[in-house]
């Protein structure tokens, strides 16, 4: 990636960091450089600048120091991704940085799998796979603002059926370590109800934290530690993450959007924490096709 595709690259992950929530309710930002467009932006008289080396930026109200801390620690592995990638890669896209319309390609198709993680029914009308890093903060933010609704609205209610697949990038240490959990409750039928705890606890997903959700999830945990322990599921998450690489993504959170059939879906690619008003146009758009 060229100097200049790095610099929009920043400049949009501020623009995500400045609409940061409160401390209490925020996922850690994933990247906020200061940039020309910062500098135009509207902040509340009560914001306030932290420094790090030689980098200021100035937060606005209700980040915490830790939070800045957080963007800076996620620019820098950004950074190294970039310059290991070389010249002549793309970088994963920054979650979250698609605009208020879905960002959608031409149309892709990929082959489904009844083995895979469903919600649903079967028969809905409206397929929608997502690709997942659970320790991406943007993933959060798609699950606690957005998944509710669609699952209440589409999901409860036989129009979509979802499914969930995998996508740890290198940048979050923790994140195939989770990927393998939520398989491994799987097989007690807890995946859902893990996957949704560590989602929501993204920023804690150390070895001891995930025991400490598999607990509450009412997990049999000798048996959850030794699948866990295994890499059993290593290669099949491997899968998944070239799954996604055919259909040309390679951020998370990102979709498959599209017209249900036999063995395959058809249809967009989506990226990026949208709020739910994206996905129910998408999802409108195919249910009357």
């Amino acid at each position: 990636m060229g100097r200049l595709g790095l610099l929009a690259l920043l400049c949009s992950l501020m623009a995500v960091a400045q609409n940061a929530p409160s401390a209490q309710n925020a996922a850690p930002a994933k990247a906020a450089p200061a940039s020309a467009a910062a500098a135009s932006t509207k902040t509340s008289a009560a914001a306030k600048a932290v420094k790090a080396e030689s980098v200021t930026i100035k937060l606005p109200e209700g980040m915490t120091h830790d939070q800045a801390d957080a963007i800076l620690n996620e620019l820098k592995a950004i950074h190294q991704l970039l310059i290991a990638q070389g010249p002549n890669r793309a970088a994963p896209a920054p979650a979250n940085t698609a605009p208020a319309a879905a960002r959608s390609s031409d149309k892709v198709q990929l082959k489904i799998a009844s083995d895979w993680h469903w919600l649903g029914r079967e028969d809905a009308p409206v397929t929608i796979v997502e690709f997942t890093d659970y320790q991406c903060p943007f993933c959060r933010k798609y699950h606690t603002e957005t998944f509710a609704q669609l699952k209440k609205n589409y999901i409860d209610t036989g129009k979509v059926r979802f499914a969930s697949r995998d996508l740890p990038l290198s940048i979050h240490p923790n994140a195939q370590r989770a990927a393998e959990a939520a398989r491994c409750a799987g097989e007690q039928n807890k995946f859902w109800e893990l996957r949704d705890a560590m989602i929501t606890n993204s920023a804690d997903l150390s070895q001891d934290a995930i025991l400490k959700y598999a607990q509450t999830t009412g997990l049999d945990i000798p048996s959850f530690k030794a699948c866990a322990e295994s890499d059993k599921y290593k290669a099949e998450i491997q899968k998944d993450a070239a799954d996604a690489g055919t259909v040309g993504i390679n951020g998370t959170p990102s979709f498959i959007i599209g017209k249900t059939v036999q063995d395959a879906v058809e249809g967009d690619r989506v990226v990026g924490a949208l709020p739910v008003s994206t996905f129910e146009s998408e999802i409108q758009k195919f249910m009357t096709k």
